[in-house]
């Protein structure tokens, strides 16, 4: 039997592409990146197009699957893969319409399936709400101005697990107990998720509390993060950067009758929640202005209810059951928060990436597959 994840019989073409906003750099980069998916010497007419934050989706898993079903998929990749840090929302949508582009005018696609998988969930929610009513014009100089309302919307949308938006989720991961951001020994040991004086199991009260305490730190950061950058510019400096410390507190991770499912109790993407939490990963290091573009709760435009409210072609939510990261009422609210009337939300077998089961993967992109071919 064939491995799906394979490339026999698939073509696989790089793309290189300047934006609007940001040229091909001297070095001969191009600011977005790709590869385009394809049975060997077939032009598909229906294309899926992927895009992360910062993480390279040209060589996404889930490539192969719909290629081999006949469709197109762009594994697409905006300037800021891998420069998380220096991430702008605005400039990103831009770069996702450039590989939207590419699929019509060059690639021969007719209709263009936006698929939001994991962090990219909300990027590209984002993307297919600003192609139907943009809102970002203002923080764009003119030529990006002009490509924002020329962007290209997507025929249909599908939330493949998908964090709801950025600021959402790194507030849903962030360990409440921090004391001071300069100092990741400082833990408050009545809100330190690991203390096992708390829990698990969490109380109630426990969990009220330490929601409570995740918000209130993203708003400190936000606070510092306002004053620092006036006091640098009223300097002359422009931006400056910034580390940020303990971000798996999620007690989810640890506690599995909150928000139950199938997954692993106590475990997240990097293994075990209290050894994960004391390394830097997500959200390490940031500009100020990107803490206010993609992380903030009171600043950032990528949060995914005012996006997902403007959608109003089809919609699919799908959701694996085993997530350790995206949790079931995660997905409820994505499907709660689609504008869109024709929309279905499915709850299925399978980790974050399907990645425990060759089947898990293949039923999840038949799923898919059925649904593009039943509304296209």
């Amino acid at each position: 039997m064939m491995d799906p994840n394979g490339i026999e019989g698939l073509g696989a073409q790089f793309i290189g592409r300047g934006s609007p906003t940001a040229p091909r750099i001297q070095a001969g980069g191009h600011p977005c990146q790709g590869i385009y998916w394809t049975e060997s010497g077939k032009r598909p007419k229906i294309a899926i197009i992927a895009t992360h934050y910062n993480v390279d989706f040209s060589e996404h898993y889930i490539a192969p699957y719909f290629a081999r079903q006949g469709f197109g998929f762009l594994g697409w990749n905006t300037r800021y893969r891998g420069f998380e840090d220096q991430f702008l929302l605005e400039h990103a949508v831009l770069d996702i319409g450039v590989g939207m582009k590419w699929l019509k005018e060059e690639a021969g696609v007719e209709q263009i399936v936006i698929l939001g998988n994991s962090g990219g969930g909300s990027l590209m929610g984002a993307y297919q709400a600003e192609a139907i009513a943009p809102t970002l014009t203002d923080r764009l100089p003119a030529v990006g101005q002009d490509a924002l309302a020329q962007m290209i919307k997507g025929d249909l949308y599908i939330s493949f697990n998908a964090h709801q938006g950025r600021p959402e989720v790194l507030t849903d991961w962030m360990d409440a107990s921090v004391i001071d951001e300069n100092d990741p020994t400082l833990a408050d040991p009545e809100l330190d998720p690991f203390n096992l004086d708390n829990g698990p199991p969490y109380s109630d009260a426990f969990i009220t509390k330490y929601r409570a305490a995740q918000r209130a730190r993203n708003q400190r950061i936000t606070d510092w993060a306002k004053a620092e950058l006036k006091r640098l510019n009223d300097a002359g400096i422009p931006d400056r950067i910034f580390p940020m410390f303990r971000c798996w507190g999620d007690i989810r991770c640890v506690d599995p009758a909150i928000d139950p499912s199938d997954r692993k109790p106590n475990w997240c993407y990097r293994g075990d929640p209290a050894t994960a939490n004391r390394t830097p990963s997500i959200g390490r290091a940031n500009t100020i202005k990107t803490w206010l573009n993609m992380w903030s709760l009171e600043t950032s435009p990528c949060q995914g209810q005012p996006h997902l409210a403007k959608h109003d072609t089809p919609a699919l939510v799908v959701q694996g059951l085993a997530d350790t990261g995206v949790f079931p009422s995660d997905a409820r609210k994505i499907f709660d928060f689609l504008g869109s009337t024709d929309k279905k939300i499915e709850l299925i077998p399978g980790a974050h990436y399907f990645e425990d089961s060759i089947e898990e993967r293949q039923n999840a992109a038949d799923l898919v597959g059925a649904w593009i071919r039943e509304k296209l």
